[in-house]
């Protein structure tokens, strides 16, 4: 007689619930979800360590990657072991972060060449591979990933136009870091102002606030744009999952 599915199952430590049999990992979610969170971790690590033309740590890119990385791995975590999936509060938020990092640089920096991360296409060196390297994971590699995972392994329709101004807070977080640093700093302080919009030097505080408050406009579109798509694709998040015995539900005794 076979021993039931449970029985199989390591004794939980005290305090530790133990884990639902019922729920099947999701192998294809943890590798992908995995993925993303090595590509954001691994994006500036490699440009901070390399020392060929690295950010600072205080450039969004970077911070905005190592949220994701966060992010995903805790997903990672939770797809193998069978758990629920990140609250559309958070998923959102990462989202609209990877958004804005790959669409600002793609459409933006690189045609005016005023990205602190922008790489050359050429490799001649190492040092300009590592630097390649880098700036193809933060701004290409790891908005890819985390859109797969929204298109591919999440239900559609959770996210809500009420979650924008909570997703809109980790910028908002960045540009009272950024000029409150800024003003700590001396003039003349390498990297005082990670990015010339926010040069409050050359704009005054009243222009640095009026060229982010225009950004933050953007990304609030962006972001109901993002939540009108979730509404509108379909659901093939069934794709990837195990199929379950269709003819007798988990831990039932014979086939009925």
């Amino acid at each position: 007689m076979t021993a039931p599915r449970t029985a199989l199952l390591p004794r939980p430590r005290a305090g530790e619930a133990l884990p639902d049999p019922t729920v099947p990992r999701r192998p294809w979610a943890t590798a992908l979800r995995a993925t993303a969170c090595g590509a954001a971790a691994a994006g500036p690590v490699i440009a901070l360590a390399t020392g060929y033309a690295p950010p600072t740590p205080i450039h969004f890119t970077v911070l905005a990657n190592f949220l994701i990385a966060g992010a995903f791995g805790w997903s990672a975590v939770h797809s193998w072991r069978g758990g629920p999936p990140l609250s559309p509060r958070l998923s959102g938020g990462v989202l609209l972060l990877a958004a804005v990092t790959g669409l600002m640089y793609h459409l933006v920096l690189v045609n005016y060449g005023g990205s602190p991360m922008s790489a050359p296409r050429a490799c001649p060196s190492t040092g300009t591979c590592w630097s390649t390297a880098a700036s193809f994971l933060l701004h290409t590699a790891t908005p890819l990933t985390v859109a797969a995972d929204w298109l591919l392994l999440t239900a559609p329709r959770t996210l809500r136009l009420a979650h924008i101004p909570l997703w809109l807070s980790a910028p908002a977080a960045y540009l009272a870091l950024t000029l409150t640093r800024g003003a700590l700093l001396s003039p003349g302080a390498p990297a005082r102002y990670p990015y010339p919009f926010l040069d409050v030097d050359t704009y005054g505080y009243a222009g640095a606030l009026t060229q982010s408050l225009a950004l933050g406009l953007l990304f609030a579109a962006l972001g109901v744009l993002i939540t009108t798509v979730d509404h509108l694709r379909p659901n093939v998040t069934g794709w990837f999952q195990h199929r379950r015995n269709r003819i007798s539900p988990p831990g039932a005794g014979g086939l009925k």
